[in-house]
């Protein structure tokens, strides 16, 4: 079972990369680029069949080791 867990800083975080992509956006002629918000996405292979076990299973390591509670949230999709 497939799990993808993406990571994003929370509302009101600074976020130092999103601003310079926004700015580099900028400089290469992308006009209305208001605001970038840039995270990352862990994608995961597990030995589960049960498609809620594979959410808890994902939601705990994001908890536990992918995500920094303090200033990121994350959501988990699970699939084939």
């Amino acid at each position: 079972m497939k799990a993808v867990v993406t990571v994003m800083l929370k509302p009101g975080v600074l976020d130092p990369q999103g601003k310079a992509i926004a700015q580099a956006l900028g400089a290469l002629g992308f006009a209305g680029v208001e605001d970038v918000r840039a995270g990352k996405v862990i994608e995961l292979t597990l030995a589960e069949s049960d498609p809620e076990k594979a959410r808890a299973a994902a939601e705990e390591m994001a908890r536990r080791l992918l995500a920094n509670g303090v200033i990121e949230g994350f959501r988990v999709e699970v699939g084939e």
